[in-house]
């Protein structure tokens, strides 16, 4: 195997973050000695979910076994995630910055899977995964991720699973979803649907389409992460890594 050095595009607050976090479950835990102090345990997970390197070469990179290496990034990966903020909290954050509306949109995270396994296959995506719903600010800033359901899962039912438009009424704000989410709910706006459409439909369709824009960009911050392009762990962990991004990548944000 051959070595190289390597740079990681994040800050050293967001491995200050996860550092802190590392040494805060250890003293918690009464954990014994480790192999690589809390700094070297961050990066090793920073460099594992932001590159989407396999546990064979960071655990070379790093001198430590394959074995430890997944044991280190499924502990560090749950830590953040449980730190992760609920709807009600994104909602809020929401409405103290003047905020009249959200962003809703569902992504896919890929997973390796056989062709039989009928419920990870999304037909929209035309592939396995797991279905993720994303709240987002208009300026694309990404508020709440949800936790992992069937890739399979419609948008407009993951939606509903999560209580997603009672909550974004509850907080006194309207959201914006595209034609996916279509019936949910008077609170959330949808495009129009069908051809031959009046022109105002259009033009309505075109605001909407301007407004509901920057919640691509929330989603693509997410997915920036090289591990959310294709997991090749357990499917059902696509929520958990979804989360342990989330609150990474606003802490890198500022």
């Amino acid at each position: 195997m051959l070595f190289y050095r390597a740079a990681l595009p994040l800050s050293r607050r967001t491995l200050n973050l996860t550092a802190r976090t590392i040494r805060a479950h250890r003293t918690r835990t009464g954990s014994r000695w480790r192999r690589l102090d809390p700094a070297a345990q961050a990066l090793l997970v920073l460099v594992h979910l932001y590159k989407g390197e396999p546990f064979a070469q960071v655990a070379a990179g790093f001198e430590v076994g394959t074995a430890t290496a997944w044991r280190y990034v499924r502990e560090t990966t749950s830590l953040p995630a449980e730190q992760a903020p609920a709807l009600e909290q994104g909602l809020r954050r929401a409405r103290r910055k003047g905020r009249a509306y959200v962003i809703v949109d569902g992504t896919l995270i890929a997973c390796d899977r056989l062709a039989a396994d009928r419920p990870f296959y999304s037909g929209k995506h035309k592939q396995h995964g797991m279905n993720i719903q994303v709240v987002s600010a208009p300026d694309g800033e990404p508020l709440w991720t949800s936790w992992s359901l069937p890739g399979a899962v419609h948008d407009t039912k993951a939606a509903r699973v999560w209580k997603i438009a009672e909550r974004i009424e509850a907080a006194g704000l309207a959201g914006l979803g595209d034609k996916g989410y279509v019936g949910l709910s008077e609170v959330v706006f949808c495009p129009f649907k069908g051809r031959g459409k009046p022109q105002w439909k259009k033009d309505a369709d075109s605001d909407h389409a301007r407004l509901r824009s920057p919640g691509e960009r929330a989603i693509a911050q997410l997915k920036n992460w090289d591990i959310l392009g294709r997991l090749r762990c357990c499917p059902q962990r696509a929520g958990e890594i979804t989360r342990a991004v989330l609150v990474l990548q606003l802490r890198e944000a500022g």
